[in-house]
């Protein structure tokens, strides 16, 4: 499993280099400071992942990272930065973390032990793209950090104007984008849109309730809260459910 360090400032390199030796089996195929000689490289080498550093020389992290974007085989990216208003910007680009300075070491280490996970499964795929399916992981965003997170543990997803509100067993994530924007990444065939306001996974359903007006309410495993089922969408969800 190869690695790059893309990082202008000689002691944060220093230190993440030393880390990922000490708690990983990655190996660092070399060091950068500046963003076109990265491209440069990648011409003509393949790596499997890059810690990125957002504010470097020549072609800032973001835009790099777009650039790798579109790249055949992409390497997963994580992002090393003292900046926290780029999170989103990272999660636009399917980023695999976002590390903020100064590190904190059990915090580094929890990512590079998921890392190799999902370098180790990407590995029985063939590539480090078969992981980054909607049909197994999406990127949430909680607390400036990006959680790379299962797509079955979301339980639903809720609108809140412009912003859309996503509910697993034990967290809320709120994400800035709108409600269809959000669904579109996730596969029609576990989620189904119940009302204008919220999607729900249809594994998680414990029990249909009747309600109001020919409607459901739907009861899920494992929380208290209640999703509707709109009357537009009724007939879609009995087709869907065999009612």
């Amino acid at each position: 499993m190869k690695a790059i360090i893309v990082e202008d400032e000689f002691l944060a390199q220093q230190e993440l280099s030393w880390l990922i030796r000490q708690h990983s089996q990655l190996t660092l195929e070399a060091t950068f400071d500046d963003g076109l000689d990265v491209l440069k490289y990648l011409q003509n080498h393949q790596v499997d992942v890059i810690f990125l550093d957002i504010n470097i020389p020549s072609l800032d992290g973001v835009l790099l990272a777009q650039n790798i974007s579109k790249f055949a085989q992409k390497p997963l990216i994580v992002f090393i930065t003292a900046y926290k208003e780029h999170a989103v910007d990272a999660f636009e680009l399917e980023a695999f973390d976002y590390i903020l300075k100064p590190y904190h070491e059990m915090r580094i280490i929890t990512m590079l032990r998921k890392l190799e996970n999902t370098l180790h499964q990407a590995g029985q795929h063939s590539s480090p793209e078969a992981l980054r399916s909607p049909v197994h992981t999406i990127n949430l965003v909680k607390d400036e950090r990006i959680i790379v997170t299962d797509i079955n543990d979301i339980y639903y997803v809720e609108a809140h104007e412009k912003m859309t509100f996503v509910y697993t067993r034990r967290e809320e994530y709120v994400m800035s984008m709108n409600i269809t924007e959000f669904c579109s990444r996730l596969p029609e065939e576990v989620f189904f849109r119940c009302h204008r306001s919220y999607c729900v996974n249809l594994s998680k359903i414990r029990e249909i309730e009747p309600w109001f007006n020919n409607t459901y309410m739907l009861k899920l495993r494992d929380l208290e809260f209640q999703v509707p089922v709109s009357r537009s969408k009724v007939k879609e969800f009995r087709q869907l459910m065999r009612l």
